[in-house]
């Protein structure tokens, strides 16, 4: 008789404990230049820290907040600003080195 192996689902959610992690995971995802990846990196973020609370900070109710981060959307600068805030994230702007 074989054997089941039994196998889970990975979410990056589960690793993204600390803010220097989250911060790589976040630049990461700004560096591949698709808006669409910053979005599933912030819902994959604010799902790690609990979308209760990021709703809870940042003034959204859950419902606009998983909205605002679904794929395809274009959150306002200031709803961004808003988490990232909340999440202890600063933007930053550094020069291109071409």
């Amino acid at each position: 008789m074989a054997k089941m192996i039994k196998s889970e689902v990975f979410d990056a959610a589960n690793f993204l404990d600390n803010e220097e992690v989250i911060a790589e995971y976040l630049n990461i995802a700004l560096e591949s230049g698709d808006p669409n990846e910053l979005l599933k990196a912030l819902d994959t973020v604010a799902r790690a820290k609990g979308m209760t609370k990021i709703a809870k900070e940042t003034g959204l109710n859950r419902e606009s907040l998983y909205k605002s981060l679904k794929e395809g959307k274009r959150p306002y600068f200031d709803t961004l600003q808003k988490i990232f805030s909340s999440l202890g994230i600063k933007f930053k702007v550094v020069p291109s080195v071409s």
